[in-house]
């Protein structure tokens, strides 16, 4: 049995996956024979709320040099971040000289708008690829994985912060205690911390099963993140629910007692007791809902096969890895997957091997049908893919429920 990685109770899987490839590991035909797997497991904690990978991959396996997400490919997340700066700088920035640490800053997306505003700022960046995407845009990035030792180098070398950022960071460390511990070191006695994450209630909401995977240690509530921050003298004191990534929460940490803490977080406790976050049974729900989802979703692809429809994933993205492989979507299904980053271009799909090839070729032979494997960003391809539409083309959705959208 495996012990919480919050609290150390004993906690047993709700739902098991299989084994499972590494999300954003799209390989080479050479690579085939080594490719790595694991077991991807996942359990609710009813000590202290906590939703839960029970194994994952080294960090190192899954953050390096050929890290295949750019956050600055999306013109909708652009905004969105933009956004999520705009409201740190005019509400969370107060005094002379304020200074902004964000983790897993990626290629700068966020800190770039720090920038423009002549504001001091540091990334923290453990893939070195995207790191350096950063710097060459004028970005001071450190490649580091963040924690309490690289938080008392920042003190000693910058100062204490006035805010601390991250977002779709958080969920992605399994040693989160050294991470808080590190926030409490680095933050001013007024300062905060705000991240987001994709947030439990949506994916227990919508059957989103595809946010589980390698990276996604935890899946966040308001109840769990409390827990944790209160150990270390820390308290929500705001939340605020975000569209992104399928269903997102922004939470803001403040040391205990510093500053008013908003109405918003106990209602949305109350709320996550109504909707049963903290009762086993919820899980169990879950997990049969994910069965019926793939069940669906199968039914559906194989009928257009054997009707000599052609299929095309739309978005190389992790989340389509937890999609395929649990689902078992094969290249006989799905001809090939779509997508605009180059570093995924002429590679396949990790554990399934579905060619992944550029945007182009979508547009130049539109399939009969478009499987969205990035469907948190629906309607800005729906705008983006009009004329696909128009030529008879139809998308094939997943979440909240499998349907063909004309």
């Amino acid at each position: 049995m495996k012990s919480c990685l919050i609290c150390k109770s004993p906690i047993e899987p709700f739902i098991n996956f299989g084994n499972m490839p590494l999300g954003n590991g799209f390989l080479l035909p050479e690579q085939f024979g080594d490719e790595y797997h694991f077991p991807m497991r996942v359990g609710f904690c009813a000590a202290c709320g906590m939703v839960q990978l029970l194994d994952q991959p080294d960090r190192e396996r899954m953050f390096h040099e050929n890290y295949a997400f750019f956050s600055g490919t999306s013109r909708y997340m652009a905004h969105h971040f933009r956004a999520f700066a705009d409201q740190v700088i005019t509400s969370r920035l107060p005094g002379k000289d304020p200074f902004v640490v964000e983790m897993g800053s990626n290629d700068g997306i966020m800190l770039q708008n720090f920038a423009a505003s002549g504001i001091r700022h540091l990334g923290i960046e453990p893939s070195k690829n995207v790191a350096q995407v950063a710097i060459e845009k004028g970005i001071t990035t450190i490649t580091d994985f963040f924690d309490a030792d690289v938080a008392r180098r920042i003190v000693a070398e910058h100062g204490q912060a006035d805010a601390f950022l991250a977002a779709n960071v958080m969920c992605h460390i399994p040693y989160l205690h050294s991470i808080v511990e590190g926030i409490g070191i680095l933050l001013k006695p007024t300062g905060v911390a705000m991240f987001e994450d994709p947030y439990l209630g949506d994916v227990i909401e919508k059957t989103s099963y595809d946010q589980i995977y390698d990276e996604h240690t935890f899946l966040f509530s308001v109840a769990s993140i409390s827990y944790l921050f209160e150990q270390y003298g820390m308290e929500v004191i705001d939340v605020q629910p975000q569209t992104t990534h399928g269903g997102s929460m922004r939470y803001v940490i403040a040391h205990k007692g510093a500053l008013p803490v908003l109405p918003h977080v106990a209602a949305q406790k109350k709320k996550e007791q109504d909707i049963g976050l903290h009762l086993p049974e919820t899980y169990s729900r879950f997990r049969r809902n994910c069965e019926s989802s793939r069940e669906h979703l199968m039914a559906l692809l194989r009928d257009l096969k054997s009707r000599g429809k052609r299929v095309v994933g739309y978005g190389a993205t992790s989340k389509s890895t937890t999609i395929i492989n649990y689902c078992g979507i094969t290249p006989d299904l799905v001809e090939f997957i779509s997508d605009t980053t180059p570093i995924k271009q002429g590679k396949f799909s990790p554990g399934a091997h579905i060619p992944v090839r550029p945007y182009e070729e979508f547009v130049q032979n539109y399939p009969d049908f478009a499987l969205l494997f990035a469907w948190n960003h629906v309607h800005e391809i729906m705008e983006k893919e009009e004329s696909f539409r128009v030529g008879g083309g139809k998308w094939i959705v997943y979440v909240p429920q499998v349907a063909i959208l004309d």
